[in-house]
């Protein structure tokens, strides 16, 4: 005896069905954020792969990053620029936007440890040590403008201690921010650089040319700071809800690998009490 064949399902069923399935798609979209992110010029390339594996990750979320020196992110930021978080190259811009109510305390940390070095595109420049620098074997050495760079600070903190400040100065040319020093040296326009170690390494080497690394007891440290802004927490539940995913995925193995891939030393520890360090920060207002 044959069963009774099913009912097909009313037309308001479907509809319920229908509006379900277009209520679930519409609730994925609507959860996905998309979060305008400075960065310190040092960090563009650690930070594109950062951004890439993210967003693979999170399967949702949007970074868009706007690279530039710290002084200049710093000022857009303090004057309005729409900027959900900051990735300085100091910490003393980072803590002068916190005291300005600019940027949220409680979600600062350190996110790298920047190493300098002294590096050219002639494989046979540099012998491994600083006395080119002393040398008539170059015309131009670049470095990021100390006005504005954290890693300008740190060269000049170089040439200071080595007592070669005063002999390199006629021959010194500022980059705007340290890409813009590198681009001097591998450009060919001088023929020395000290610029950001990440500039020139990858997974545990030097990529090219000569090099000598510059002891960490030459200059202070560049502890790389990093805050979520003001303008972050005053925007959309979308939007808080990509900032919060990318700032838990930056404490993962995966994000802390690729920043150590490039010659940075990391730090997941808090900085609620930072050192402060004796570089200005430039005047905003």
């Amino acid at each position: 005896m044959q069963g009774t064949p099913a009912r097909p399902p009313s037309f308001q069923r479907l509809r319920q069905i229908l509006c379900g399935v277009v209520a679930g798609l519409y609730a994925c979209f609507s959860a996905a954020g998309e979060i305008t992110v400075a960065v310190a010029s040092n960090f563009a390339a650690p930070m594109r792969e950062i951004a890439a594996a993210f967003e693979q990750v999170s399967g949702e979320h949007r970074l868009r990053l706007a690279f530039g020196s710290s002084g200049k992110l710093y000022a857009q930021v303090y004057h309005g620029a729409p900027y959900d978080a900051f990735f300085s190259a100091d910490q003393d811009k980072v803590n002068h936007l916190i005291q300005r109510d600019r940027a949220i305390r409680d979600t600062r940390f350190t996110y790298a440890l920047g190493q300098l070095v002294l590096w050219s595109v002639d494989g046979a420049l540099i012998d491994e040590d600083p006395t080119v620098l002393a040398s008539d074997r170059f015309r131009k050495l670049a470095i990021a403008n100390p006005k504005l760079a954290p890693y300008g600070v740190a060269a000049m903190e170089t040439l200071t201690a080595l007592d070669l400040e005063e002999a390199t100065r006629g021959r010194r040319v500022l980059g705007e921010n340290i890409s813009q020093a590198f681009q001097f040296v591998a450009s060919g326009n001088a023929q020395l650089g000290l610029i950001a170690l990440s500039q020139v390494y990858r997974d545990g080497e030097i990529t090219g040319g000569s090099s000598w690394l510059v002891p960490q007891a030459l200059y202070q440290p560049i502890r790389q700071d990093a805050v979520i802004l003001r303008h972050a927490a005053t925007g959309s539940p979308e939007r808080l809800a990509a900032t919060n995913a990318f700032w838990a995925f930056l404490r993962t193995p995966e994000a802390r690998a690729i920043i150590e891939s490039y010659g940075y030393r990391s730090s997941t520890a808090n900085t609620d009490s930072p050192a402060t360090s004796t570089q200005g920060v430039p005047d905003a207002e």
